[in-house]
Formats: C-alpha cells, sequence, structure tokens
C-alpha cells in the first residue's frame, strides 16, 4: 500500500487532475490524499470572515465567485453532458450549503463546515473523473475515520480501527480516493488539522494503514537546500532522515507539514516529497538512515516573538525556570529556543495571541524585554562533535548579521540563531554563499 498525497496546485484545475489521474495508474493499492483546489481555502476563510462580520451580502458575492470558479472546471474537466451534469448538481449542492450560512446564526462549529468544502469538492470532482475515465476507485469519505481527541491530537488508534473498516467494505478495491486537512474531533463534529493539515493526513493514514511509502507531491522537485523564493541557485536534497526533516518542516521549510513527519517517523515508513510537474524528478527521500558530515539545509521561520526575563535574584533559585516554563503551559503556548545566563532567560514564541497575559505573569519573576519581528534561521546537518568545523563555517557566514540568540546542543541535527526580520534575505544569501561552496547536491 502506498499513501499519495496532492496538494492544492497538483489539483488546482482541470489539466492538474488529469496529470494527477494519470500519475496514480497502476495495480498497486493506493490511498490518494487530496487538498482543496488552490486558492479555494484562502477564499473560504473569506467568506468565513464576512460571515462573522454578518456582511452576508459580500460573503454571498463571495460565494457565487468561488462558484462561477468551479463551475469552469467542470466545463474543462469533463467530456460528457452526464459527468457535467452530474458535478454541476454537486456544486449547487455544496455552494446552497455555503449560502445558508448567510441566514443564520455563524459561529466557529459553522466557520470548520466551511472550511471543510475545499476538500469535499476536490475529491468528488475527482471521483467523477476517473468515473468517466473507467478508472475503477471508492471514494473514502475521510470523516468517516479521522478525528482529534480534546487536545485537538490525532486519535491514532481510533484512525487505524476505523479506516480498517472503510477499506474492508471493498476488498477487491486498489485505488482509494480521500480528502486531506478535514476530521472530526471528540465530539464528532466536522474539524481539521488546521492549515498545510493534508500532509498531516497522509501521513496519519500512511501509519494506520501500516504502508510501505507515503508520497508528498508539491510544486516543487523535494525540499531545496534553501528558501528557492529569496535565494538563487538552490537544489534539492536527495536524502534526509525524520529528525532533520521535521527540523526543516518545523523552522519554515513550507513544503512540509512540521507535524507530517512524526507518524511516519513511528512505523518507520519512508516519505518521498515529488513534483507533480515534472514527475520524473528524484525529489527527496526522507527515512530512517542518516548520512553525516554535511550540513544539508537553511530554513526560516518569521513571526517569532523574542522575551527576555532578567532576574539576577530569582534566576539561580531552585524551580525558576520550571515556573517560567508553567506561564507559557498555562496559555498553551509553545517555545521554539531558549538561552540562558547568570542573570537572564531568553526564549521565543510564534504565537502572541497571549503575548500581554504572559508577560504580565513574567513580570512577577524579574524585568521583561519583548522583542517582535524576529526570525528563527535554522541550520540542519550532522552536527556530532567529530565533524568539526561546521560551525565556524556558519558563524564566519553570518559575521555581519546581529545576532539576537543561539540555540546548538538540544540536537545533533540543528544549529539555530535568532535575527531581526529585516536581516532574513541578506543572512539566507550568506549562508548559501558560505557554506554549501564546497557542498555538492547529494543526487
Amino acid at each position: 500500500m502506498r499513501i499519495l498525497k496532492f496538494g492544492g496546485t497538483s489539483v488546482g484545475s482541470a489539466e492538474r487532475m488529469r496529470s494527477v489521474a494519470s500519475l496514480i495508474q497502476g495495480d498497486e493499492p493506493k490511498i490518494v490524499v487530496l487538498s482543496a483546489m488552490s486558492g479555494t481555502t484562502n477564499a473560504l476563510v473569506q467568506i468565513a470572515e464576512t460571515l462573522y462580520q454578518n456582511k452576508n451580502a459580500e460573503a454571498n458575492a463571495l460565494i457565487d465567485a468561488l462558484h462561477d470558479k468551479y463551475k469552469q472546471v467542470v466545463e474543462e474537466l469533463y467530456t460528457t453532458a452526464e459527468k457535467k451534469k452530474q458535478a454541476n448538481d454537486l456544486l449547487t449542492n455544496h455552494f446552497d450549503h455555503l449560502r445558508a450560512f448567510t441566514r443564520d446564526l455563524f459561529t466557529v462549529h459553522e466557520e470548520r463546515a466551511v472550511l471543510a468544502q475545499g476538500e469535499l469538492l476536490s475529491t468528488a470532482l475527482f471521483q467523477f473523473f476517473l468515473e468517466e475515465n473507467g478508472i475503477p476507485s471508492v471514494l473514502l469519505p475521510a470523516l468517516n475515520f479521522m478525528k482529534i481527541d480534546e487536545n485537538e491530537e490525532p486519535d491514532a488508534a481510533y484512525i487505524a480501527k476505523q479506516l480498517q473498516v472503510e477499506l474492508a467494505k471493498y476488498p477487491d478495491a486498489t485505488l482509494f480516493i480521500t480528502q486531506g486537512y478535514i476530521c472530526r474531533n471528540a465530539f464528532g463534529e466536522i474539524d481539521n488539522l488546521k492549515r498545510g493539515g493534508s500532509d498531516y493526513s497522509a501521513s496519519l493514514i500512511g501509519a494506520a494503514a501500516d504502508a510501505d511509502e507515503i508520497q508528498i507531491w508539491t510544486d516543487i522537485d523535494g525540499m531545496h537546500n534553501n528558501d528557492p523564493r529569496i535565494v538563487k541557485g538552490t537544489y534539492p536534497i536527495a536524502q534526509l532522515s525524520f529528525d532533520e526533516a521535521a527540523e526543516l518542516a518545523y523552522f519554515g521549510a513550507k513544503i512540509l507539514h512540521p507535524s507530517s513527519v512524526t507518524p511516519a517517523k513511528q512505523k518507520n515508513i519512508p516519505v518521498r516529497l515529488l513534483n507533480t510537474m515534472e514527475p520524473e524528478a528524484r525529489g527527496t527521500t526522507i527515512s530512517a538512515e542518516r548520512i553525516g558530515g554535511s550540513i544539508k539545509a537553511v530554513a526560516a521561520k518569521d513571526g517569532i516573538t523574542a522575551i527576555k526575563i532578567k532576574s539576577g535574584r530569582m534566576l539561580l533559585a531552585y524551580g525558576f525556570l520550571r515556573s517560567v516554563f508553567e506561564v507559557f503551559e498555562r496559555y498553551k503556548t509553545p517555545i521554539d529556543m531558549i538561552t540562558t545566563s547568570e542573570v537572564a532567560v531568553s526564549l521565543t514564541i510564534d504565537n502572541d495571541r497571549f503575548l500581554d497575559e504572559i508577560v504580565a505573569e513574567l513580570e512577577k519573576f524579574g524585568q521583561v524585554e519583548v522583542d517582535r519581528d524576529q526570525t528563527i534561521v535554522c541550520v540542519v546537518g550532522d552536527f556530532i562533535a567529530k565533524n568539526s568545523g561546521s560551525g565556524l563555517r556558519i558563524f564566519q557566514a553570518l559575521k555581519d548579521i546581529p545576532l539576537r540568540m543561539i540555540s546548538f546542543g538540544g540536537s545533533r541535527s540543528n544549529i539555530s540563531v535568532l535575527i531581526d526580520t529585516g536581516n532574513k534575505v541578506e543572512a539566507l544569501t550568506k549562508l548559501n554563499e558560505g557554506i554549501f561552496e564546497r557542498t555538492t547536491p547529494n543526487a
């Protein structure tokens, strides 16, 4: 069994859907996980925002515009009048459902139902296309088996059990189509795995199905050694370990959802990052195998807030750090980086929703300083002690960049620095010139 996940750009048009259909051919059992068509989730978020503001006329206009876009896709995708009618009837049902929200109270529960429409549409339209072309397949509703618990974490045991129940209904089928991103919560309501969650869905489904491989198909040929949107001359990395890929995903590599590595790692299932536009490209393979002795890649995570607590009286006291961390735990705010000195502790967060409340509590322990608009630059590779010289190359490349914090030692795969976001482009460019000039792509 293989899991193939296709992102929004991969199913973003009739032409792209045809390409995906050609990529999933073959007799090997597969579960194909689809995102919403590109642009759809953003449009649905905008619709939800207008509904929250009771701007129902504006919401209706946005719904009509999105409906028109899908009508055009239907016209281009299908060749028979029967399938065009079936697809347009489907659109009418879904978009009438959206319009119904303009006539009633709109809450967070309704918002989740609105955001689910993109994946429900893409999978249904794709299934119709397969039917029209005589390709046997089964549409497997993700809402029948994907579930998160009361802590908004995937219920792995439930997913594995229910997925097997669903698959057992079709003992002769080898091709299944399902939705990424969407799920049910502990109360049985429609919910989701947050933005980018289709990767996570694919990994969770792969683990539940004991898959041989999980493939993540996007519009770029694997994970690159630096951000190709900013830096020229980047290249795809042929192989990464699970830990290396997790660090890169968490610290800003947009090609992969940060949580999606864990389920695959737990079941030791290789993950391949492939390009729908260039299916012959090698891409990136993520597995338990670690290739040591080199710097692999750089990633950057924006939207970081640095918090410094200065307290000469309390810092070395027993339980001080625990008390600080408990503040963040109470507000369910994860910490990205941390450094300490004799009189201060500095840390970073990427969610400032409760920043004011956190600062107010931290001020009980000492003087608090807050720096916004920071960026974490993460350099990933094999930084065990015997591979000396990597740190020197990194900091020589960054010698003209003011560094706010440095983190090293918590992981053998990661050296991270905190910089002002205004210096991000220069930092990534300097690193690309300074640490990869003697490193050739491991293709």
